[in-house]
C-alpha cells in the first residue's frame, strides 16, 4: 500500500487513502467499494496522473444522490416577515 503525501492529498488527484478518508471509509473498504462503483460510473484512476480527479468523484456522488443540479442561491434581500 502506498503512503499518502500531504501536499498531494490536497490537490485535484488525491491518493486513494485520502479519497477513502473524505468519504468516511477505511482504505480497505474504499478499495472494495470503488471496484463496484466504477461499474456505475465512478471515475477511474487516471494512469497519467496516478489518481482519481476529485471534482469528478464529487460530481459522481452528487449525481448519485440527486444533487447534481443543486446549487446554493444568493440571498435576494432582507426578509420582511410583516408581509406575511
Amino acid at each position: 500500500m502506498s503512503r499518502s503525501c500531504p501536499s498531494r492529498d490536497a490537490g485535484l488527484f488525491p491518493s486513494e487513502a485520502e479519497i477513502a478518508r473524505r468519504l468516511s471509509q477505511t482504505p480497505q473498504e474504499w478499495a472494495a467499494k470503488a471496484k463496484v462503483l466504477e461499474r456505475d460510473g465512478l471515475p477511474r484512476v487516471d494512469p497519467l496522473m496516478g489518481g482519481r480527479f476529485w471534482p469528478a468523484v464529487r460530481a459522481y456522488f452528487l449525481a448519485r444522490y440527486g444533487l447534481a443540479g443543486a446549487e446554493a442561491l444568493a440571498p435576494d434581500g432582507p426578509e420582511n416577515l410583516d408581509a406575511l
